[in-house]
Order: C-alpha cells, then sequence, then structure tokens
C-alpha cells in the first residue's frame, strides 16, 4: 500500500473500528462503494495496520470456557487458571476431615469462589430467590460476596456437620443474605440422618419446613460437586465403610447435593436421599439456573458426570478439569438447557 493508501486505510479503520461508524457511513464520507470500504478494512487486518485484541483478566481463560460451554450445552463456563502449589495441596470441596491427596493439579478454592462469586452478581436480579448447598466452593463463593441485588437467599442442604454451621452453609446464607438485603432461610439441620424416618421428621420441623418450602421458587442455585472417593466427597465420607462399597458397586462416581450419579450422568442409590436433608433432584432440575463450582484434576471425572446429567447450567471450573473435560471421550453430554424430566422423577 502507498502512502495515500496506507492513510486512507488508517482513516477508515478508525472511523470503523473506534468511532463505531458503519461501513456505508463510510463510503458516503469518502465516496467510494461499501465493498471497497470492507476491503480496505480485510486488507488492513491482513497488513498489521490494525490489530484487534481480545483481554479478559489473566486469571479467566476465555477460549477454554467458550470450549467448555459449547461441548456440555451450558449456559456459562468460567474456566479459571489453576494455580501452582505442592502437589499434596487438596483440591476444592475437600473436606476437613483430612482426605490425602491423589495427586494431580491443584486448584484454589478461594480463587473459584471469588470468580463465581462475580458470576453470581452477574445472573442474580432483584426479587430471585437464590439457593446455596453445602460445600467448601460455596461457602467459598459467599465470603467472596460483595454485591447482589436484593433477593432472598435459601439453604438448599443440611450441613456437613451441625457443630460447624456456624462456620458453613448456614453462615454462607446468612452473608449472602446480608450482601443483598434480602430475607435468610437457613437449615439447621445435618445432610445425612442415620434412617428416613429421622430425616422425615426433621422435615417437618418448622424452620426446616420454611425453607424447603422456598425450594420451588429458587430461581439461581450454587452447587459443588464431589468425587466418589475420600476427602473430596462429603457424603462418601459421611458413610460407613460397608455403604460407601455397596453405592460404588452401583457405579458412583459423583455426588451433589447428597444425590449420586454413575459415570454416564445417571442417579443411583436413590434409597440415600430419603435418609438427607437437600432439595430433590426434580426440584433442581427445575430451577432455571444452576451453578455448579468445582475444579482439580481430581474432580474432573466427576464433573462431567454431573454435566450429563442435565442438571447443571452453568459452570465455574479451572484450567486442569477443563483441559480433562474437553479431551475426554465418553458418553455425550446431555444439553444443560433441556430442563425437563422425562420421568418426573428427577
Amino acid at each position: 500500500m502507498g502512502p495515500a493508501e496506507l492513510v486512507q486505510a488508517a482513516a477508515m479503520a478508525r472511523r470503523f473500528y473506534l468511532e463505531g461508524k458503519s461501513k456505508i457511513q463510510i463510503a458516503e464520507e469518502f465516496g467510494v462503494s461499501r465493498f471497497k470500504v470492507a476491503r480496505v478494512l480485510e486488507t488492513a487486518l491482513d497488513r498489521d495496520l490494525v490489530r484487534i485484541e481480545i483481554r479478559v483478566p489473566a486469571e479467566l481463560d476465555a477460549e477454554r470456557s467458550d470450549a467448555l460451554r459449547a461441548r456440555y450445552g451450558l449456559r456459562h463456563a468460567v474456566v479459571v487458571e489453576s494455580a501452582t502449589a505442592p502437589a499434596d495441596t487438596l483440591d476444592e470441596g475437600t473436606a476437613s476431615t483430612g482426605g490425602a491427596s491423589t495427586g494431580g493439579a491443584p486448584t484454589d478454592p478461594e480463587n473459584l469462589g471469588e470468580v463465581a462469586a462475580d458470576l453470581l452478581g452477574e445472573l442474580v436480579a432483584e426479587g430471585d430467590v437464590l439457593g446455596l448447598a453445602w460445600g467448601r466452593s460455596t461457602i467459598h463463593m459467599a465470603a467472596a460476596l460483595h454485591r447482589l441485588p436484593p433477593c432472598t437467599v435459601v439453604q438448599l442442604t443440611g450441613v456437613y456437620d451441625a457443630g460447624t454451621a456456624e462456620r458453613g452453609s448456614v453462615e454462607a446464607v446468612r452473608r449472602a443474605a446480608a450482601v443483598s438485603g434480602g430475607e435468610a432461610h437457613p437449615i439447621y439441620a445435618p445432610m445425612l440422618l442415620p434412617d428416613p424416618a429421622t430425616a422425615d421428621a426433621l422435615r417437618r420441623q418448622p424452620g426446616i419446613a420454611r425453607a424447603f418450602d422456598y425450594f420451588d421458587k429458587v430461581t439461581v442455585a450454587a452447587v459443588s460437586i464431589g468425587s466418589w472417593a475420600p476427602g473430596i466427597s462429603t457424603v462418601y465420607d459421611m458413610l460407613t465403610q460397608e455403604e460407601r462399597a455397596h453405592y460404588a458397586s452401583l457405579g458412583a462416581a459423583a455426588e451433589m447435593s447428597a444425590h449420586l450419579f454413575d459415570s454416564d450422568g445417571r442417579r443411583i442409590g436413590r434409597d440415600l436421599g430419603e435418609r438427607c436433608i437437600t432439595v430433590e433432584a426434580n426440584r433442581l432440575r427445575r430451577i432455571p439456573e444452576v451453578v455448579a463450582i468445582a475444579g482439580g484434576l481430581r474432580k474432573a471425572d466427576a464433573i462431567g458426570a454431573v454435566l450429563r446429567s442435565g442438571l447443571v447450567t452453568s459452570l465455574v471450573t479451572d484450567t486442569a478439569a477443563a483441559d480433562h473435560l474437553l479431551l475426554e471421550t465418553g458418553p455425550g453430554p446431555r444439553p444443560a438447557l433441556d430442563r425437563m424430566d422425562p420421568d418426573g422423577t428427577g
């Protein structure tokens, strides 16, 4: 391009990219056809006269996020750079009972929580009902919340240990409600009970019943995902060795809000739900937006299983888990945007 062409190309590019003018407007200004404007703009890109740079915060991976969203039919997928930490660092969601690490890329639960908090700030609208399930990821997310429109906040599961309620999901619900200025509906009960009769009796208690009444009104939910292994599954750590072996024989690969899934995303061990204080799977499926927060290579297979269940619409994860999910060759995902439950059982 000669100097006149360069000057003209630069002027057209400025009008188009910086001033937001249309190709027709530029053509009228310079007395040329809009087809010539299109050719000049294309040449400006080819000749490096114009450079287009798409920038997101360094901790976010936009390319992986978009690929993961497309592959699993999600509304939103946000991939956070995996943290660099010693190999024995526990993955996000590891229970405080001290399960040993089995290796794999670690992730920073606080970083995932901060990004998830920002995502909730986008998704929650005034008047919504926000549901929070138990999990370290949701607890970190609640602690990182700084803005939420006025909304009601309800707890979706009992707590891992009733003795730690003040430091766990009950406090997360209170924190979210305080940030939003809305009502809080916590559940002061363990997640897992010894038998169905005890669980049923607790569900009828006034405070817990009030929280359950809100389940059908929840519009946005935040949940955690666990692998079927010690230290990275809340449910696993609460069961006896015999019960663990039983559910493993059924193909347990993942758990979310006390619901178990095999590697294909099918729910298994539904009898366990009868002993749990948790939102039922069919109710969870009817929630318009369900955001799962989970990362780490050790959880990657479990995340994939839950995504295939169709219960999750959005995901916040890290690059270690995302790379595994994008490379896996297992059964195709069930589109999360299809919120129908064919058999009505959840």
